[in-house]
């Protein structure tokens, strides 16, 4: 295959094993990411990028979308302003005890001259695609849905023993104690979802655009198109885990969303 407008033989070498940023910018548009370049900078190999998110945390990335729709939520976090309407709503909705939490935010405090010193970062169940709190679960009351992809909880199935709270990367889970059972977000399924509605509560209540819910399967899905966009590094949290998120964060100091929609440019063919 030929790439336009780049040789190949003289590659611009920004430091040992290194393209340039428009170089790489340019494999991104055309749908391939580079496996591996000399150290004097010229490409050994390219690997298709189509269809997969470009989340960044190695065996965190999703390789293929194997439900449809396969929910998602998107986290820009310098949107976030620490108003808690997100957290709010999903109390709410959810009948969400005083003492519990399905969805949280996190304060970041930084030490210096920067111009932002405090950032909020939301946090909630990761609705992993390898969820480790499954495999811990010793009576299948937290289980994959096959068809949603949801990490969900039967609150009649368990016996209260904590094993997916202790197993689970997020701290995403909290005790019931009203129904001695865990509890956590999913994606608002019982509430909304399952009766019609197209966002979950937490999405639907922020007032900044900080939480996007969507389908990931969809190309013309603006979570699909945000995970997919080239212009800002997109992350997953604990990517060491190895459990493939289904929620990705990113800074959000790029173009609103309206102009994503209207011709951003993605990483799919």
């Amino acid at each position: 295959m030929k790439f336009p407008n780049i040789n190949l033989d003289n590659l611009k070498n920004e430091g040992t094993g290194s393209v340039s940023k428009q170089e790489r910018r340019t494999f991104l548009k055309l749908g391939f990411a580079i496996a591996g370049v000399y150290a004097g900078g010229k490409i050994l190999s390219l690997t298709s990028i189509v269809g997969k998110a470009q989340a960044s945390g190695g065996g965190a990335i999703v390789k293929k979308y194997p439900y449809n729709p396969h929910y998602s939520m998107v986290i820009r976090q310098s949107l976030c302003v620490d108003c808690e309407k997100c957290v709010d709503a999903c109390k709410t909705t959810n009948h969400v005890p005083d003492y519990g939490y399905r969805t949280r935010i996190l304060t970041k405090r930084y030490t210096g001259t920067l111009d932002r010193q405090v950032e909020f970062i939301p946090v909630l169940c990761n609705h992993c695609n390898e969820p480790a709190c499954v495999r811990a679960c010793p009576t299948v009351a937290t289980f994959k849905d096959p068809v949603t992809g949801i990490v969900v909880m039967d609150s009649k199935r368990c016996i209260g023993c904590k094993t997916c709270m202790l197993a689970c990367p997020y701290d995403a889970r909290y005790f019931d104690a009203t129904r001695h059972a865990i509890d956590k977000c999913d994606f608002c399924w019982e509430e909304r979802l399952s009766k019609g509605e197209k966002e979950t509560a937490c999405s639907s209540a922020c007032p900044t655009g900080a939480r996007t819910f969507g389908n990931l399967t969809d190309p013309d899905n603006i979570v699909y198109k945000l995970v997919h966009q080239i212009e800002e590094k997109v992350w997953v949290l604990r990517p060491a885990d190895d459990t493939k998120p289904n929620v990705f964060y990113m800074k959000g100091n790029m173009r609103s969303v309206d102009e994503i929609l209207k011709g951003q440019k993605f990483t799919t063919a």
